[in-house]
């Protein structure tokens, strides 16, 4: 099991980028406050060419500090969680990731800007839970029944009920991360599966199933009667 064990490492990655992710976060509303900027308009805006900026600079655009801090902690934990566990896909899925939840939201949201972290927030989220759920690696699986436990009645913001929240980015990011969960499911760690080796005793046994154990060998004492 050597190579999921070397999966399952800590890197500095583990931290770094994380971090650096929630800098951005707090760094772009810290200047949006100071210098009385409103970057909105750089959010994704549906079906529209200059709205497919938004699905760069979006992520990084909150309205305000409670939506901000709202998706701080999930961001933090579940990029910790991706870099921790999926260290070799990790950067392919959060890229892809990034592309597919905003390209989703920029396909079927309403036209209205739309902003924040939450769209990458739900597809990681649904990347790790049916990641785990596919590999049916009993680590990976301790895992996402961890995710659903702290962060399953994020679930029910898929669904439009509330109109100032963006029901169609979380729904375009739960999307995305479960297409990526099956496109990468034979990447990355998977379940070992074990051999048994073989010894005398299984000798022993046909392929029925029948007990055989060798006859002990007869000392031929022919030569030894003629002789008498």
């Amino acid at each position: 099991m050597r190579k999921n064990e070397e999966e399952f490492q800590y890197t500095k990655e583990v931290i770094r980028v994380p971090m650096t992710v929630v800098f951005l976060m707090w760094f772009v509303y810290w200047m949006e406050i100071k210098f009385q900027i409103n970057f909105t308009r750089h959010g994704v805006f549906p079906r529209t060419i200059s709205g497919l900026q938004g699905i760069l600079f979006s992520p990084f655009i909150h309205g305000d500090i409670k939506h901000l801090f709202n998706n701080t902690i999930p961001i933090f934990v579940f990029l910790g969680m991706l870099f921790y566990f999926y260290r070799a896909l990790a950067w392919r899925v959060l890229l892809l990731g990034l592309v597919l939840s905003g390209f989703g939201t920029w396909l079927i949201g309403v036209k209205a800007f739309h902003i924040g972290m939450s769209g990458l927030v739900y597809m990681l989220f649904s990347f790790i839970f049916f990641s785990g759920m596919f590999r049916k690696y009993y680590r990976l699986l301790a895992v996402s029944l961890i995710v659903i436990f702290l962060y399953g009645s994020m679930v029910w913001y898929v669904f439009p009920i509330d109109r100032a929240i963006s029901w169609e980015g979380h729904l375009s990011g739960l999307i995305s991360g479960l297409a990526i969960s099956l496109v990468y499911r034979k990447m990355g760690p998977q379940q070992k599966k074990h051999q048994f080796t073989k010894n005398e005793f299984d000798t022993w046994f046909d392929e029925e199933g029948n007990f055989n154990p060798p006859q002990p060998e007869v000392e031929d004492e022919s030569d030894e009667n003629l002789l008498a």
